[in-house]
């Protein structure tokens, strides 16, 4: 998919992933990720069947950095503003980790425009653990220690049986790998994760809502992701056994979730 870059006024400019045919869906991604890092592996088959619209969050991705914090109103503003700028009236709504709570505001806010809502790994607000982990997260980014940073997401963003299994020399070169992606814009996305809470958004929900639990998940609990389903009126749960990241791990199981849902719901 094209990637195509969008400037709003004052803000960064923020890269815009735009691709596919038919309904529209947009994209809300994870905590130090872009669109192409978490959805890259099902790009090509959520957009066989809609119109694809993602933005990078600030300081990730094609984005500049931003000069301050970021807000939860903000990334949902910039993501529905995406799709006006797209034409499109009518949209699903995917969001994974950081996402979610991106798209759970941006779903409460324009109920009238939302077909579906498909939530991964996420959470409406961070609990002991997730807090812990986006504090060690910040401080190893801000002691410039990438490898050892890396070496910390690779920890807590598979699955154990997942990095049982990958050979030794295949998990060093990973690492090694993921050190030289991390993004400028790491403090402003972990501070995001341990200060949201779109809590008091949940119940106001009137779309159509999957909500995907990761029961491998060393990162986001699957206690979060289950709460999810409680709170939002009518929510399902499905459940895939991975870590964080279905994209690297079960692309195609996850695949095969969303797009059941959307065929459901088409806008």
């Amino acid at each position: 998919m094209p990637v195509v870059s969008t400037p709003f006024a004052v803000e960064p400019v923020l890269a815009r992933t735009v691709g596919g045919t038919g309904p529209g869906l947009l994209l809300a991604h994870g905590a130090g990720g872009s669109v192409a890092l978490n959805y890259g592996p099902v790009l090509d088959g959520l957009g066989a069947g809609h119109t694809v619209v993602g933005i990078d969050y600030p300081g990730t991705g094609r984005t500049p950095r931003a000069a301050g914090p970021l807000s939860v109103d903000f990334l949902a503003d910039q993501l529905v503003a995406a799709a006006d700028a797209e034409g499109l009236e009518r949209f699903a709504l995917a969001g994974f980790s950081l996402g979610g709570p991106v798209a759970i505001r941006a779903a409460a806010r324009h109920p009238e425009r939302v077909s579906a809502l498909i939530l991964t790994a996420t959470f409406a607000y961070r609990d002991a653990r997730l807090d812990l982990a986006a504090k060690l997260w910040n401080d190893l980014y801000q002691a410039g220690d990438a490898v050892r940073l890396s070496e910390f997401l690779t920890l807590v963003a598979f699955g154990a049986e997942t990095l049982e299994a990958t050979p030794e020399s295949h998990l060093r070169l990973a690492i090694d790998g993921l050190a030289e992606l991390i993004p400028a814009g790491t403090p402003e996305h972990v501070d995001l994760v341990r200060s949201v809470d779109v809590r008091g958004d949940l119940a106001s929900i009137t779309a159509p809502t999957l909500v995907i639990s990761t029961t491998a998940d060393p990162l986001v609990s699957p206690h979060l992701h289950e709460e999810l389903a409680r709170k939002i009126p009518g929510a399902r749960l499905a459940r895939i056994a991975t870590g964080h990241l279905p994209f690297a791990e079960r692309p195609a199981e996850w695949l095969a979730l969303m797009t059941g849902l959307l065929a459901e719901h088409a806008a």
